[in-house]
């Protein structure tokens, strides 16, 4: 009978063990899928990111109000904010203002999207290699101001050794740099291998897999392929971009993720 229990133990902490190292699988966009697509994409992704100001590229932000339909539908959330780049910041002393001011941004913007105090809210750093002095003041005011705010700071950036700046991977050189911050780490790295191409595998890459040891995220395709990182990569659609399973919305790009957690900003309401 004590042999019984011991195994038991033992295949009950082997179970649990397996259960926490397991992945989920989400996705991001810089287009909201509208309203009626949601159900439907949950049958594929767990979470989905969440922008709070205009993303990349856009003049407007089209997930603005529609946090609580995403909710509903069931997802769990990957909340991100737009990041200056280097060109906006000039000098160290005005990074670090803009850090702060767009801390203060991105928090108040949380609150009134409806997301608790405690979210991970994520800096969108879109610039890879080694962080220039003024990139770090920003990055680190940035964090300062969400943590004071009573916010988790985290930061989506390569992590993928850059081959033109010393093959220094940039999670890895703001972890260095950061004070003993304690910021959560969102990577991209879309080259085949380490990622998967353009695929939805029911039982997703750890994040570790994606060269970044310390990742709770890891982006491993993105719409459109870069065709000079992920030019072997398969499954992309002829235009280049990267679309969720048929049946889960109308062509409806995506940019494709595994995470520790099926809610890794910890967004959803409690």
């Amino acid at each position: 009978m004590a042999r019984f229990f011991i195994l038991l133990a033992i295949l009950t902490a082997a179970a649990a063990q397996a259960t926490a190292q397991a992945a989920s699988l989400g996705f991001d966009s810089n287009e909201y899928p509208g309203d009626a697509s949601l159900a439907k994409l949950h049958q594929t992704f767990a979470y989905t990111g969440y922008w709070l100001n205009n993303p990349p590229g856009a003049s407007r932000n089209p997930w603005a109000g529609h946090r609580a339909a995403v909710e509903s539908a069931g997802f769990g959330f990957l909340v991100v904010f737009n990041g200056r780049l280097y060109a906006q910041l000039k000098t160290v002393a005005n990074a670090k203002r803009f850090g702060t001011s767009d801390a203060q941004a991105a928090t108040a913007t949380a609150q009134r999207e409806g997301f608790a105090k405690g979210t991970i809210i994520f800096l969108d750093q879109e610039q890879g290699g080694r962080m220039l002095p003024e990139q770090q003041a920003y990055i680190y005011a940035w964090v300062d101001g969400v943590i004071a705010a009573g916010f988790r700071a985290g930061v989506y950036c390569s992590g993928m050794p850059a081959t033109d700046d010393g093959n220094v991977v940039t999670a890895e050189d703001i972890r260095a740099h950061a004070a003993g911050r304690e910021i959560s780490y969102w990577v991209t790295n879309d080259a085949c291998p380490p990622a998967p191409g353009c695929a939805f595998p029911p039982h997703p890459p750890s994040p570790a897999q994606s060269g970044v040891g310390f990742a709770e995220v890891w982006q491993f395709a993105q719409s459109p392929q870069r065709k000079d990182v992920a030019g072997h990569c398969s499954n992309y659609d002829r235009d280049g971009n990267c679309y969720a399973p048929s049946g889960a919305a109308s062509r409806f790009f995506v940019d494709v993720n595994a995470a520790k957690s099926p809610d890794p900003s910890h967004g959803r309401s409690h």
